[in-house]
């Protein structure tokens, strides 16, 4: 590589689990490439969706923006494309003007171009492509088709992540003598949706027969008996391609050089907590692992509450590119300063206490905020999510208390007792939805 900044890799895996991953305490031991790699690099022990939808968590990682900023605030919903203003802000464009190579492998979701190939100027700035719009209705497990740059079909058979993953592959292993950002989006652990269950590798089902539980989700009704199974297998196979990538960024001379960071756009909680598998502000819905390698991020550890609109401008600022304006998210790397342990150098850092979430269904708006020790949520009732994404009036409903009970059991929302906190928690949470909506809605209290 003859440039001196670092090759940047992001590994982009749908709807996975924080808590899939043995860095965050998963006593399945099936990650033991990206335990390796927390323990090596930075671990971003507390990493949240701002938005636990496909779509607009795409949106805020090309952006650096919220959902409502951007205008990604549901499936469908498209962000800027070639010649709108902020065309030139979106992550692989930064990248780009600045020398980087770049490429996209897998599911885009931004194009609205269903399971036609995405025109180039929905294709976010990427210079290599070998992507679908709905990679869930372009593909199955085990064979399927993306469309490259020129809009022709590239077929695969095989295990998908496997073949997402060979795609990548051969993208880091191209002649080049620039250095390169790839971002790779699987599909997996997101269910099949035509076939509206999870789908493992073969043997999945037996392996993981008699799975460990997730304490939010045992004793609730949900489908998470029938398919932890195999949603444990696919979490196993991604973290071997995730091995796979460091092994081809080894072979290529590249692994020192590239700054690889693994996240999801958010978790899943089987049904337990409405007829889908996210779009809610629970922890199981919002909260994702984080787990970046490479220079700058050696032996790294951060404790404090990160959204995932923060983790586009930590890439820029890593490579030393500017960060644009436009984008609302900060760069975590002021949290490392000091190193490991050093509670000075984080404490200088005025770095805010709180995660704001943007919850979005198919019937329902939502927003919520995250503390240290406490969720808060509103929802508003009667509002189309299609048509007021961001409505005038909310009504309480969710108050936890994560530190008492950590799998959120016990909705606390309306108690008198807890009155002190629901009433300064609504005052921080308006105050995010101004900041960051421009909008000053009421928020009534829950009976």
């Amino acid at each position: 590589m003859s440039d001196a900044r670092p090759n940047v890799l992001v590994v982009f895996s749908d709807q996975q689990r924080w808590d899939t991953v043995g860095a965050y305490g998963s006593p399945l031991d099936i990650t033991p490439n990206l335990d390796r790699a927390a323990e090596e690099g930075t671990l971003l022990e507390r990493t949240f969706s701002p938005q636990p939808v496909c779509g607009p968590t795409r949106a805020c990682l090309q952006t650096g923006q919220y959902a409502t900023t951007c205008g990604g605030y549901n499936n469908g919903v498209t962000i800027t494309e070639s010649g709108d203003p902020g065309y030139g802000d979106l992550l692989a464009n930064v990248f780009g003007d600045a020398g980087y190579d770049t490429g996209y492998v897998g599911k885009w979701h931004l194009g609205d171009a269903g399971t036609e190939p995405i025109p180039e100027g929905r294709r976010g700035g990427y210079d290599h492509w070998r992507a679908a719009d709905l990679l869930e209705f372009t593909s199955h497990p085990y064979e399927g088709v993306v469309y490259d740059e020129d809009g022709d079909p590239v077929t695969y058979d095989g295990y998908r992540v496997d073949a997402m993953t060979d795609m990548m592959i051969d993208f880091i292993e191209a002649d080049r003598e620039e250095p390169f950002f790839g971002f790779l989006s699987y599909l997996e652990p997101h269910h099949q949706n035509d076939m509206q269950r999870y789908v493992g590798p073969e043997g999945s089902e037996y392996r993981y027969r008699n799975p460990w539980v997730p304490g939010d989700l045992e004793g609730i009704p949900g489908d998470w008996h029938a398919e932890l199974p195999d949603y444990y297998g696919i979490c196993e196979r991604i973290d071997e391609c995730y091995g796979r990538l460091l092994d081809a960024l080894d072979r290529a001379g590249e692994l020192e050089d590239t700054i690889v960071l693994f996240t999801s756009d958010h978790g899943s909680h089987f049904r337990t907590r409405n007829g889908e598998y996210k779009r809610s502000a629970h922890e199981s819905s919002i909260r994702v692992p984080g787990i970046v390698r490479g220079p700058g991020f050696e032996d790294g550890r951060v404790e404090e509450l990160v959204s995932l609109v923060d983790l586009p401008p930590t890439l820029l600022d890593a490579a030393g590119v500017d960060v644009p304006d436009r984008m609302e998210g900060n760069s975590v790397l002021p949290l490392l300063d000091g190193g490991v342990g050093d509670e000075s150098a984080n404490d200088a850092v005025d770095w805010k206490d709180d995660v704001f979430v943007q919850p979005m269904s198919h019937e329902e708006v939502a927003r919520a905020i995250r503390t240290d020790r406490w969720k808060y949520s509103v929802y508003a009732p009667g509002a189309d999510p299609w048509e007021t994404p961001q409505p005038e009036e909310y009504v309480e409903r969710y108050l936890y208390d994560l530190r008492a009970d950590p799998h959120e059991q016990v909705n606390l929302a309306g108690r008198n007792d807890y009155r002190g906190v629901a009433d300064d928690l609504r005052e921080r949470l308006l105050a995010r939805i101004e900041a960051i909506e421009g909008k000053a809605p009421t928020i009534e209290a829950a009976n």
